[in-house]
């Protein structure tokens, strides 16, 4: 069952830190976002391996939005 990586306020994709296919555990950093000035690591809900990356580096992104997405 697939689990999405969201993003929890609106702001830039600043970094990827994983690849697609690669082997991701929970609460380990997936993306890196900006909001409010800040640097603000986006990490795995759940383990699994990374199905899909929705976001590209620059990208503005919304409250809520699919960032990524664990199998």
């Amino acid at each position: 069952m697939a689990t999405n990586v969201e993003a929890p306020m609106v702001g830039k994709i600043l970094k990827i830190e994983k690849n697609v296919g690669d082997q991701v555990e929970e609460d380990e950093v997936v993306v890196v976002m900006e909001a409010m000035k800040m640097e603000i690591p986006i990490v795995a809900p759940t383990s699994g391996v990374l199905k899909e990356i929705k976001v590209s580096p620059g990208q503005a992104v919304e409250a809520g939005e699919v960032l990524a997405v664990i199998e």
